[in-house]
């Protein structure tokens, strides 16, 4: 398995981040960051570049590779489907998930989200809550061709579309509806038992 390299998604999502990351520092300078599935580590390394604190920096990749060359970048990653080795609760969440939905061409797990597209994203949606701060934000990437997805549980703001030529790219932030703090056992983050 190879690192997905960043695409039209990639570059996309961090445009946004670029535009929403200063007025959130300006809150809260010691902002803490996760991202879900970093891949080449490019959003990573577009947070650190508008200054989130490195040490505040985290994330994971089922993919060994891709945690493997972010690590070489100097940023925390571990390898975690979706949340199952994070630890902790974090200021922002991104996630740039698969999204396409899976055919009898198509059955890439760094592209597909099941068969409607959205299956790993409501995954992430509903295990994002026990991980996200009261007041944290989640920025999510969805796309035209993934159906049924369910933002049940938040309040979603659109921040940005970007039409490509079979499909459209959405930013989403979205914010808990109803915050439930949930605290672990350990105060490290994104610790690997």
């Amino acid at each position: 398995m190879l690192i997905y390299p960043p695409a039209e998604d990639s570059y996309f999502l961090s445009d946004i981040l670029k535009n929403e990351i200063p007025e959130l520092l300006k809150k809260n300078p010691d902002l803490t960051f996760l991202e879900i599935g970093a891949g080449s580590g490019i959003h990573l390394q577009t947070v650190l570049n508008l200054g989130v604190k490195k040490q505040n920096i985290f994330s994971s990749d089922m993919n060994i590779e891709s945690v493997q060359h972010c690590n070489l970048l100097g940023f925390n990653c571990i390898k975690s489907d979706l949340f199952e080795n994070i630890n902790g609760n974090f200021d922002f969440i991104v996630f740039n998930p698969p999204y396409l939905p899976e055919d009898k061409y198509d059955k890439e797990k760094d592209t597909t989200g099941g068969k409607k597209g959205s299956e790993i994203i409501n995954r992430f949606l509903k295990q994002a809550k026990a991980y996200i701060k009261k007041n944290g934000k989640i920025f999510l990437l969805t796309s035209s061709l993934a159906k049924d997805i369910n933002f049940a549980d938040y309040e979603k703001k659109l921040l940005g579309k970007e039409k490509l030529f079979f499909e459209e790219l959405s930013v989403w932030e979205l914010g808990l509806i109803n915050y439930k703090l949930i605290t672990f056992p350990s105060d490290e983050r994104c610790a690997v038992s």
